[in-house]
């Protein structure tokens, strides 16, 4: 194998840090046992003191020409370079041709100028950064605060889903990789790590021993702690717990905090010294020491504790067992696999029990006596050699994977197509919204993704580290620059600009309500045109719709038309949340119209981390109350008031200690209204509530805090219910009724009622979850393991980037790539020649119907005032609102010399008493199996229609 090793872990920030004798150190070993390997060092031209010292640190290990040197144009210096350093890195490094590129330490170049990417330009060959650890990460509370360094924290995030093949430096990296960027075990391996040579047991001096004291303030035996000052470190806690030993004891010491410390953290450290009680010698706060004393305070201090919450690996732990310092640390993250045995450790978040374990470790002979023993056995242990052998088998197994086409964390490719992906992005209140920024950091390891929004304000860091985020105009004026659209539409305002864009831009729809109506009604109330919703219904539903539009409230429409056809058909393909939304798509337009539609459950990130307790506390609820929830804003869709007269009914409402909860805002008008009326007037106002809006902290909280959830459906329009799963997630026993899509949910993880319950079914179920405490708890843990399983981020990222080439490569040679086959070659055509063309493809190509069509062919027919247009008129009227199921009739008539059909729809709407102008006839468009009849007899009809009719036929349609 030829292994390529960017080693600007050893380069940037980090060169004097932890990460950078690790990166150094395991390069060394590895190139020490390369073997057959070929092994070349990628170094940064731009960092050029490190240059030559990395050069002479593998002199003897690897020939002079392994080493290569490239130069960015100082990505640091400007935005505007980072993304061409980036592609330039990543160039150079394919063209190395390697077979693995280990890269030593990803998050590097915020502030120098590293320049580290996986897969912005070159997708090709496998890539397996060094894990450390995901602090930041996991406690973004305390170290992502600042959107600047987020949204750099999570870009490289982003990149490091991409990678290939992680080295974890302990078992601990490795499982946080595993749970929280969701690798598969098999892609992530421990490599663990190893002390530099230099730490041992060493004889100090008497002179050297008073110098160093002396320059240090140390005047008595010390317990010592090394390794940086921050929140995760728990040096507050080490400096309370050592003023908290016997008075005999902490008098006879001093905590010596060996590091680098700045003004503001040591008057930090020493504010809690004092107010802990120790004096100005107690605590001795060294700042920087260098190596060689650093290696002789180890030998001199009298124990070693190291308390901190979170660590990577701990290497400060192995650096004093090698030198003969009796070890005690804390028992959280990687640390009890380094230090080896458990009674050398204590609780992280307990002072009283650091306080002990210290006063053990100093005040007992023969247990020191036995953590230096054991301290010695444990750091052989760990050495630069077995680290460096078990990452060269990584790379070998991932290169016998690759061979054999297995399936790695990221499938190798040439590069990642750029996608336009079309959504609503928070501060947006809408569910898609915040679905996406789940889905887009996940998508991101296959795409190199723009996001188009139609909103001024984006606050979605998380997008912003892995995807550019685009206006509407700048799509459409750079659409040909996309190999990948993908529309994310819902029935809301929010989507409101995308359809005039899916109507000429075509892209993959991921449909997250069937019924669209309601946006249609709304887009025509914007813009004051009682007509555009008129034709909206035409063209999915026919006259039909349209008769039903005049004499009908919109209102109720938006509940009884989808309003959906050109967005169903007008793409490259169309993904959904749930079976019911195909059923509805085949009983409205026809069997088989899903046929060709891919299902991917709906998206659920992981809940948020707030307890029972934490939650019910921050939201003023009693341990010991019984909660009900309802999440989602009250509608009549949901059955709000029926919930309420049920609780009312059930005996929980003669419970001091139960609630009722309508987490999310009141319905607007009469339900709204009716709803408080009914919390009132049965005097359940200090039982029931509705919260109102809830921020996501707020929505998150009731989702941790209740004991049970109500959630139902009536009219349902295909949507699928966020709520139901939030709450699955979260781990909730939930009641649903069989409406809509969720009468497709798992009975072990619902309580599912038919969907036309009676009161006392929901009575019921009420009463039956709250005294049966183990099946709340077998349909909350059911639940949540679904939710974790098929609607993790990651495994839907990998069923869309499935779906989605799947859909473009049917389109290698579907019809949209003819479209652009043919445009090519067709510039200099005359006009006649390209009409001929169209008409060849449209006829070879029909566009699909929504239903199949009743043809009714006018030609001929008289025109008003004419004899025989009552007649006429009264025909064809009938004709018009004759519902057939499946079927919708068209007029028709003959135009250009009897040779070509054309739909006569100006005149259906006039004597439908439409507006004249309200559509436009145009060319007749026919699929196999429609029919035709004509208002003459059939006779002379042949005579005046032969070669029309003998054209339909030859197409399929069937002559009445």
């Amino acid at each position: 194998m030829r292994i390529v090793i960017d080693l600007q872990g050893a380069q940037s920030v980090s060169r004097f840090r932890g990460i950078g004798r690790y990166s150094l150190s395991l390069a060394q070993a590895m190139a020490a046992q390369a073997g057959d390997h070929e092994m070349l060092i990628a170094l940064n031209g731009a960092l050029v003191d490190s240059v030559e010292p990395l050069r002479n640190a593998f002199t003897g290990l690897l020939p002079p020409d392994s080493i290569r040197v490239w130069h960015p144009s100082g990505g640091h210096l400007s935005p505007a370079r980072r993304v061409p350093d980036e592609i330039l890195r990543e160039c150079f490094l394919a063209g190395l041709k390697p077979d693995i590129v280990h890269v030593t330490s990803l998050f590097e170049g915020m502030s120098d100028a590293a320049v580290t990417s996986i897969g912005r330009f070159s997708g090709t060959t496998p890539v397996a950064p060094t894990l450390y650890d995901l602090i930041p990460y996991i406690h973004r509370e305390k170290y992502l605060a600042d959107p600047a360094s987020a949204t750099w924290y999570l870009s490289k995030i982003d990149q490091l889903k991409r990678a290939n093949l992680l080295l974890a430096i302990s078992e601990s990296a490795r499982q946080e990789a595993i749970e929280h960027l969701e690798f598969s075990p098999d892609s992530v391996v421990n490599i663990s790590s190893a002390a530099d040579g230099r730490f041992h047991r060493i004889d100090v001096t008497p002179e050297a021993e008073r110098a160093l004291r002396g320059k240090l303030g140390l005047i008595r035996p010390f317990v010592m702690y090394t390794g940086g000052i921050d929140y995760r470190k728990n040096i507050e806690g080490l400096i309370r717990a050592f003023a908290s030993l016997p008075s005999e004891v902490r008098h006879a010491h001093q905590l010596a905090v060996v590091c680098s410390v700045t003004d503001d953290s040591r008057q930090a450290l020493q504010a809690v010294a004092r107010s802990a009680g120790l004096d100005e010698s107690e605590l001795v706060l060294t700042g920087f020491v260098s190596d060689e004393e650093l290696v002789a305070l180890y030998n001199l201090s009298t124990a070693f504790v190291f308390p901190s919450f979170h660590e990577g690996f701990g290497l400060p732990l192995l650096e004093a067992m090698h030198c003969g310092t009796p070890v005690i640390a804390a028992d959280a993250s990687s640390l009890p696999e380094v230090v080896g045995r458990s009674d050398a450790l204590f609780n992280a978040r307990s002072d009283q029990a650091m306080t002990a374990k210290m006063f053990e470790v100093l005040t007992n002979e023969a247990f020191r006596a036995d953590l230096v023993r054991h301290g010695y056995e444990q750091a052989r242990r760990f050495s630069w050699k077995e680290s460096a052998r078990r990452a060269l088998g990584a790379f070998e197994e991932s290169a016998r994977r690759v061979a054999t086409s297995e399936r790695v964390s990221v499938p190798a490719r040439a590069r990642r197509p750029r996608m336009a992906l079309l959504t609503p992005l928070p501060p947006e209140r809408s569910g898609i919204a915040t679905y996406s920024t789940e889905l887009i950091p996940e998508l991101s390891r296959f795409y190199e993704i723009d996001v188009i929004v139609a909103q001024q304000d984006v606050a979605a860091p998380q997008v912003s580290a892995c995807a550019e985020v685009r206006s509407v105009d700048w799509f459409v004026d750079h659409q040909a620059d996309y190999e990948r659209i993908v529309y994310q539409v819902g029935n809301s305002e929010f989507h409101a600009h995308m359809f005039e864009l899916m109507r000429t831009i075509p892209g993959v729809v991921v449909l997250h309500d069937f019924f669209l109506s309601g946006i249609r009604a709304h887009m025509a109330a914007v813009a004051g045109s009682t007509a555009l919703w008129l034709r909206d219904l035409y063209r999915s539903h026919g006259y039909a719709a349209l008769v039903d539009g005049t004499s009908a409230d919109t209102s109720q429409l938006v509940y009884k038309y989808p309003c959906n056809f050109d967005v169903l058909t007008n793409n490259v393909g169309t993904i959904v949340h749930s079976r019911y939304a195909k059923r509805l798509a085949d009983a409205w337009y026809g069997a088989g119209t899903s046929e060709e539609w891919e299902e991917i459950p709906l998206l659920r990130g992981p809940p948020a981390k707030i307890s029972r307790d934490q939650a019910r506390a921050f939201l003023g609820i009693d341990c010991d109350d019984f909660v009900v929830c309802s999440f989602g804003h009250v509608a009549s869709t949901k059955l709000s008031v029926r919930i309420l007269e049920a609780w009312a009914a059930s005996a929980l409402s003669q419970q001091a200690k139960s609630q009722l909860v309508f987490v999310g805002e009141n319905a607007a008008g009469e339900y709204g209204v009716c709803l408080q009326h009914g919390i009132d007037a049965r005097r359940l106002g200090g039982q029931v509530r509705i919260t109102g809006w809830a921020e996501t902290d707020t929505y998150q909280a009731y989702l941790a805090a209740a004991d049970v959830a109500v959630q139902l459906r009536t009219l349902s329009r295909g949507e699928t219910s966020a709520a139901v799963y939030d709450c699955m997630n979260y781990g909730l026993a939930t009641i649903v009724n069989a409406n809509g899509s969720m009468a497709d949910l798992p009975d072990e993880a619902v309580l599912i009622l038919e969907d036309e319950f009676t009161d006392a079914d929901l009575v019921g179920a009420f009463e039956r979850l709250w005294s049966e405490a183990p099946l709340r708890q077998r349909l909350g843990q059911n639940g949540a393991k679904i939710i974790s399983g098929r609607h993790a981020p990651r495994a839907c990222a990998d069923l869309y980037h499935q779906r989605i080439e799947k859909f473009y490569g049917d389109q290698s040679d579907g019809q949209l790539a003819m479209v652009r086959e043919i445009g090519s070659h067709v510039e200099r055509a005359a006009e006649a020649d390209l009409i001929a063309i169209a008409d060849a493809a449209a006829s070879t190509f029909p566009a699909r119907q929504p239903a199949r069509q009743w043809l009714v062919d006018v030609t001929g027919a008289p025109h008003q005032g004419e004899p025989g247009w009552q007649a006429f008129a009264d025909w064809a009227r009938a004709a018009l609102v004759d519902h057939r199921p499946g079927w919708r009739t068209e007029l028709i008539d003959l135009r250009e010399g009897n040779q070509r059909y054309r739909y006569a729809r100006e005149l259906a709407s006039s004597l439908l008493g439409l507006p004249a102008d309200l559509l436009q006839d145009d060319v007749l468009e026919v699929e196999k199996g429609d029919r035709l009849v004509c208002w003459r007899d059939e006779a002379e009809r042949r005579a005046a229609q032969h070669e029309a009719i003998a054209r339909l036929r030859d197409r399929g349609v069937i002559l009445e």
